[in-house]
């Protein structure tokens, strides 16, 4: 029998800003508008370089959704010799296939011609779902709009962008919001074939947020929650936990596929009280299971060359470099 295989990415986490449009009432990385709100080009530039140093393959660009719509922020970029915070984005990234890491974007809503643009410097991209549902948590946030997502990650199909969403547990929602959610995505995906993974995220309360004294949801809803998800997605979509998030060693046997990106370098700066395993606890986690090292793009969109001509030299060069890696 063949052992059982759980992928990982290895990464740095680079937020450019965490300003953000939306004002959700779990969120701690939102921040207003001050000094210091945009992550200068040289830290990136030396953050980039160290992680390319320590074998890193992906590059998380991820920032608050539409910044440049709070009052303030756009002075903090001009600063820094821009007018919009995807300029910044697509030169950073266009850096990091420089320096030898592949760039993945989250960067909140996108409309279908910021997509496009981003493809060509983007190995792969993402968007949290959330849920399909309509909770409290989200009243002062217009991005987290469900359809309004749901378009964007239609849009991220037909450019043949290879996609990562998710859904988070714990936000309000009911089990059947949950079972909805998922089923939209298995949907889009069946259309369009474009979902690499879907996250299952354990929502975590923050000290100074609205939901501050929610209780978050179980291990049981957790495996509950995963159980779902491997049933109704297509096989080819890997169903991922955060191990920084979730109680990881009992919900592995549940149906997960994939540990997501980890970093030897930078924190998770959204939740950053909860510090990123390394390589050797994760090979310690999986058990008898294969840990098996993967880029941000899938082996199979590689394959279908879904990705912009750019880009092609540095995939196939760092997929060589981790096959080595793992002999």
């Amino acid at each position: 029998m063949h052992r059982r295989v759980i992928t990982f990415s290895r990464n740095i986490f680079l937020p450019l800003t965490t300003v953000c449009a939306n004002a959700c009432s779990y969120c701690c990385f939102r921040r207003d508008v001050a000094e210091g709100c945009v992550m200068p080009p040289g830290e990136v530039h030396r953050t980039i370089d160290g992680g390319a140093r320590l074998g890193c393959t992906e590059a998380l660009f991820t920032f608050g959704e539409r910044p440049g719509e709070v009052p303030g922020f756009n002075d903090h970029l001009a600063a820094i010799g821009y007018a919009d915070i995807l300029d910044y984005c697509y030169d950073l990234c266009a850096y990091a296939i420089g320096a030898g890491v592949l760039p993945h974007t989250n960067a909140g809503i996108l409309t279908y011609d910021e997509l496009t643009r981003l493809r060509d410097v983007n190995a792969s991209m993402g968007l949290m779902l959330e849920t399909t549902a309509d909770v409290p948590a989200h009243r002062n946030s217009p991005g987290k709009d469900p359809l309004v997502r749901i378009e964007m990650i239609e849009n991220a199909g037909r450019l043949r962008i290879p996609f990562t969403t998710g859904i988070l547990v714990g936000i309000g929602e009911a089990a059947a919001d949950r079972e909805e959610s998922l089923e939209v995505i298995a949907g889009l995906h069946r259309r369009y074939g474009h979902i690499q993974e879907v996250i299952v995220q354990n929502f975590c309360p923050k000290e100074g947020t609205g939901m501050a004294n929610i209780a978050p949801a179980t291990t049981e809803v957790m495996a509950e929650t995963i159980r779902l998800a491997r049933e109704i997605l297509p096989e080819e979509v890997a169903v991922q936990i955060p191990p920084n998030l979730a109680d990881a060693a009992s919900l592995l046997t549940c149906g997960v596929d994939d540990l997501g990106g980890v970093s030897p370098l930078t924190i998770d700066y959204v939740n950053p009280e909860h510090p990123w395993p390394q390589i050797q606890e994760l090979k310690n986690l999986v058990g008898d299971a294969t840990l098996q090292e993967r880029l941000c793009i899938y082996r199979r969109f590689i394959e279908k060359g879904w990705y912009a001509e750019r880009l092609a030299p540095l995939i196939h060069k760092l997929q060589k470099n981790i096959e080595e890696r793992s002999l």
